[in-house]
């Protein structure tokens, strides 16, 4: 396993989880409910740039490895999963809904690692649909842990909400496209 600065942000996006579910299992009298949606936050936050930024770094630097190709979509796969859940227990989030996203995740993970072993990787390579889901997830979860006032007006629990369902119908759309894209490449060959 190499050890480098990007599979060490990587890393670090998995020990972020149990600190970020942790933190909302604390008393309310050691950590108010505002001061938790906020580190939460904070804490998605800094796991998602990591996850642009260890991906960025790993291109510019030629540190790309097939361990960090495996280990980096794991570990964002256990934060987004991590919030979804939580967001559900501290009724923020439908669990339908959290699970049509757990469940599609899980999908086209397995769907990827079956057409590796095809050696037809590139066919389900992350597409634009599927970037345009994740941008909706990510700030969904975002909006939907701070759960407070931003900025005099607006409401990020509703725009927490909006984003989640937007993310949700992304989710099967997307799901969609790569299932069609991989069913195309077995009728090719």
């Amino acid at each position: 396993m190499p050890l480098n600065l990007p599979i060490m942000l990587t890393w670090l996006r998995v020990a972020l989880i149990p600190v970020f579910v942790g933190l909302f299992y604390l008393p309310d009298v050691l950590v108010s409910v505002p001061m938790k949606n906020a580190i939460g936050a904070v804490i998605f936050a800094v796991a998602a740039l990591t996850d642009w930024f260890d991906g960025y770094l790993a291109r510019r630097w030629n540190q790309t490895s097939s361990f960090g190709a495996f280990l980096d979509p794991v570990a964002d796969k256990l934060m987004v999963a991590a919030a979804l859940i939580l967001l559900v227990e501290i009724g923020r989030a439908p669990a339908w809904l959290a699970v049509i996203i757990i469940g599609r995740e899980i999908t086209i993970s397995a769907l990827r690692e079956w057409m590796a072993q095809l050696g037809k990787t590139k066919s389900v390579a992350v597409a634009y649909i599927g970037k345009l889901k994740t941008a909706a997830q990510m700030l969904a979860i975002l909006f939907l842990l701070w759960y407070g006032p931003l900025l005099p007006g607006v409401p990020t629990d509703l725009i927490g909400s909006i984003a989640l369902y937007i993310a949700g119908v992304l989710t099967i759309v997307s799901m969609f496209y790569y299932l069609r894209v991989a069913a195309q490449q077995f009728r090719e060959g």
